[in-house]
């Protein structure tokens, strides 16, 4: 008798931790919380927890509140591959959000692919992002995006130096990261639509300290400017090599020029950087200024550390609850075909959706009439052209 009830209680305590699983909706966020790359990474996480905030207290999804399992991939290629199986097969998410760096992107999301679960890239850039698996090698695409990727960011780079500032003669810096070298091609291509070849192409390694050989040879080749692709720590190496050396041209690369730690680190030497971005932290819309509300509320530091990452993390949450609610129920394939004709319009802080996603195209942000351009100004991100900053305010 003791061994039968025994055996009912378990039984019953598995049932109960079965429901207690079941009344919510996981969704898993994993994304770089420590290391180089944290600043994007704790801004896309904090935005994906202010949109889950503002879902629970409406009711959630399918009346079910959202459970955020979280975890730090290090911008580790098999950290994050190891994460994201991790969530799949331990803790049963129905889709996963996040990804901040190219190669963990490449690396991880094929986990989701194989189990046909969707993702939403809230930062990554790289361009082959979305298209790793196309048909009709793969019949369906778990992967979608909300940053801008890369092809679209070199066109507004070369843009910005060679249309707006006349000026041909470039230097492209890269990490060696995947995101460096992938975005190094971007830049390349984009330049060549120019009938531009770059007069130097310096790589580096990340942690490196030192750039002066790289900036040396740039210089002695005659650039007039330096296009980038890394992030913060190493491009303010850049910036503070350029001022000891007494070398000042413009500096125009990647949004990741708008990283805090590029802009503390390098502190005066980054004045005048540009860079594109989604978005710009100025209460242009009643979205936005809502959304800088909800951020100094939570985090309590008006302050975000980089804005795009945080606005992307909150509208991509909103985009896959919306699919969830149009799908009806918490399977990978519904939820994609209805990420894939979302048939309602969602308000988000990057800017407002109308189908974003198609078939055929798993990109939300289609081109460069998405995209400002951010300059940096005694210490903050703010718009390089007026234009810029009247156009988002009636989007």
């Amino acid at each position: 008798m003791l061994r039968l009830s025994i055996a009912v209680l378990c039984l019953t305590s598995l049932f109960s931790l079965t429901a207690l699983a079941n009344d919510t909706v996981r969704i898993g966020v994993s994304g770089p919380f420590t290391g180089g790359s944290s600043p994007m990474g704790l801004s896309m996480r904090d935005g994906i927890r202010i949109a889950a905030a503002e879902i629970n207290t409406k009711g959630g999804v399918l009346g079910r509140p959202i459970e955020l399992i979280e975890r730090d991939d290090e911008a580790s290629n098999e950290k994050g591959a190891q994460v994201v199986q991790s969530l799949i097969n331990d803790h049963g998410i129905v889709a996963g959000l996040g990804i901040v760096n190219t190669g963990v992107a490449l690396a991880s999301q094929r986990y989701y692919q194989q189990a046909r679960i969707p993702v939403i890239t809230s930062v990554a850039t790289g361009t082959l992002i979305t298209r790793q698996f196309l048909p009709p090698e793969h019949p369906d695409n778990f992967v979608f995006r909300v940053s801008a990727n890369d092809t679209i960011q070199a066109a507004m780079i070369v843009v910005e130096a060679i249309d707006r500032r006349g000026l041909r003669r470039v230097a492209v810096f890269h990490d060696a990261t995947n995101y460096g070298q992938l975005g190094r091609d971007d830049l390349e291509q984009a330049l060549e639509r120019r009938g531009v070849k770059p007069v130097a192409i310096e790589r580096f390694q990340l942690k490196q300290a030192d750039m002066t050989p790289q900036l040396r040879r740039a210089r002695e080749a005659g650039a007039e400017a330096i296009l980038t692709y890394g992030i913060g720590p190493e491009l303010a190496q850049i910036a503070n090599g350029m001022a000891r050396m007494g070398w000042r041209v413009p500096l125009i690369g990647s949004w990741t020029l708008a990283m805090s730690n590029f802009i503390d680190d390098a502190g005066p030497n980054a004045e005048g950087t540009r860079m594109p971005q989604t978005f710009i932290p100025e209460p242009t819309t009643p979205k936005r200024a809502a959304f800088l509300q909800a951020w100094q509320a939570q985090t309590g530091n008006p302050r975000i550390p980089v804005p795009p990452a945080a606005a992307q993390g909150y509208d991509s949450l909103l985009l896959l609850a919306a699919a969830i609610e149009q799908a009806g129920d918490t399977d990978g394939d519904r939820i994609r075909e209805a990420l894939e004709d979302l048939r309602h319009t969602i308000e988000g802080v990057v800017m407002t959706y109308r189908r974003p996603f198609s078939r055929d195209s798993h990109e939300a942000i289609s081109g460069t009439h998405d995209i400002f351009m951010g300059e940096v100004k005694n210490g903050r991100v703010v718009f390089a052209y007026e234009s810029d900053r009247i156009r988002a305010s009636i989007q």
